[in-house]
């Protein structure tokens, strides 16, 4: 195993080898990875990500698609109106309360940032229905930033496979922010998220063809089936 006799890092069950390792396996299997959201502005990628909490990136891109070439800037949606977005976004869980935080959202917008979207934590998380999370999104994927939005696919693969062990989101979002090498961090929850996703599935994960099986430290995957 790579770095098998070196000591893990403190707070992680993987050494430093490993983790480089792990990550430039996803990255030569997946070297430009993007979010499954669709949109064409930091504006639109902050609704769609607002939207998305508790929803799937296909419920949201299906209501998206409707929107946006009606309404896809602060003004626009706002002149919509809470029950005008509703129609748009009705397919999607929770969307009362999300069209009342979009409306908001677009009028502190206007209001606060001459309809631009901040590009720190801080005024990012003073907006209407955008908490952390949200923010590290918007942060990593329109500006570039080398954040972590750890999600419940990031957290689940985060533990199991040991890289990042811990009982909260904001544990596991320090820890990975801490252990990732820097050449990685900006699409580290791309990644991560996409594993999850599709590999690390939460009830029947794919254990066998899984490319990092070997430096997962998951206790309970299943054994390698013997080659004949």
């Amino acid at each position: 195993m790579i770095g098998a006799k070196r000591r893990p890092l403190r707070g992680s069950k993987l050494t430093r080898e490993e983790i480089t390792e792990l990550f430039t396996r996803l990255r030569e299997l997946n070297p430009t990875p993007v979010t499954e959201l669709l949109y064409d502005s930091p504006f639109e990628l902050l609704v769609a990500v607002t939207l998305s909490a508790q929803a799937t990136d296909v419920g949201v891109n299906k209501a998206t698609r409707k929107l946006y070439p009606v309404a896809n800037t602060p003004q626009a949606i706002l002149d919509l109106g809470e029950d005008g977005l509703k129609r748009y976004i009705n397919s999607i869980g929770l969307y009362n309360a999300k069209a009342a935080n979009v409306i908001a959202m677009c009028r502190l917008l206007l209001e606060r940032h001459a309809g631009d979207v901040p590009r720190t934590r801080e005024t990012l998380e003073a907006l209407p229905g955008v908490g952390r999370k949200t923010a590290n999104v918007v942060l990593n994927t329109a500006f570039g930033e080398p954040t972590m939005a750890v999600d419940t696919h990031i957290f689940r693969v985060a533990n199991r496979t040991g890289l990042a062990p811990g009982k909260t989101v904001r544990a596991v979002e320090d820890k990975l922010v801490k252990f990732i090498p820097d050449a990685f961090l900006r699409d580290a929850h791309h990644w991560l998220i996409l594993h999850g996703r599709y590999t690390c599935k939460a009830r029947s994960p794919l254990c066998e063809p899984c490319p990092i099986r070997d430096l997962c430290r998951w206790p309970d995957k299943p054994l390698r089936k013997p080659s004949h």
